[in-house]
């Protein structure tokens, strides 16, 4: 996988050390690092304005003209771009509590030691390896699309005279048609809390709104049916999983 990373600091040489620290550390364990420049906060906030291709990693100076690192960070957050992991460069740790705001992953003080900066950046490079496993890849009209465990409200069976083993795979935004075996999904994503529920149905367990009767209330506001001999499963399983924190 190649890593997308934005370094934004008005400093020209500061910005070419970390590029070095980048390729030096990608020489060395051959994680590809695919980086981008910007001399101020304002930049990289219209790089996310204008709908362009967002970044894996944001290694922000706070010490800028214009708006500072942790200015930067907040605007990109109130664009709904949360995924980011975010490194704050600075001389002065008095800022290390205002930047909590911004959800960071790490805060490096100048001069930056290297043996520190590797370790935190194989750190977010392993964050990002665990976070691959929560995705799902689906072929819908014709093209590869990848969903968030976490979007996914439920899998179902759809009845088609043209289409075999048809599927609809809903999320909180739309729903996508694809081709499968209900019960090999079930098998794959048994350990994300995914559960059968219906010999055509999936559910999410963290979409689940309350149970009523024989039937699920999910997040979107649709009920589906459980199927009669799996009902105590169900109930137990969604038991289970609040006891245990949603993990």
């Amino acid at each position: 996988m190649t890593y997308r990373v934005a370094i934004c600091d008005d400093e020209q040489q500061q910005r070419e050390l970390v590029q070095h620290m980048l390729r030096t550390l990608s020489m060395k364990t051959s994680i590809d690092f695919e980086i981008e420049y910007f001399e101020a906060g304002e930049s990289l906030v219209s790089h996310y304005q204008n709908g362009q291709e967002p970044f894996h990693i944001l290694i922000l100076d706070i010490e800028m003209n214009g708006i500072n690192g942790i200015q930067t960070a907040q605007r990109i957050r109130d664009l709904k771009h949360l995924d980011e992991q975010i490194v704050f460069l600075t001389s002065y740790p008095d800022y290390m509590i205002e930047s909590f705001d911004v959800v960071t992953f790490q805060y490096l003080l100048k001069p930056i030691a290297v043996d520190v900066f590797e370790e935190k950046m194989l750190k977010l490079c392993q964050y990002f390896q665990a976070l691959d496993k929560r995705i799902l890849i689906i072929k819908s009209d014709y093209e590869e699309v990848v969903l968030k465990h976490d979007d996914i409200i439920s899998i179902e069976v759809v009845k088609s005279l043209t289409i075999k083993n048809k599927l609809h795979v809903v999320t909180s935004e739309q729903t996508h048609t694809t081709k499968g075996i209900i019960s090999n999904y079930a098998t794959a994503l048994k350990s994300y809390h995914f559960l059968q529920i219906h010999r055509s149905i999936i559910i999410n367990l963290l979409h689940v709104k309350k149970f009523a009767g024989g039937m699920v209330l999910m997040s979107n506001g649709e009920e589906l049916p459980i199927g009669r001999s799996k009902v105590k499963e169900v109930k137990d399983a969604y038991t289970k999983f609040m006891i245990t924190g949603m993990n």
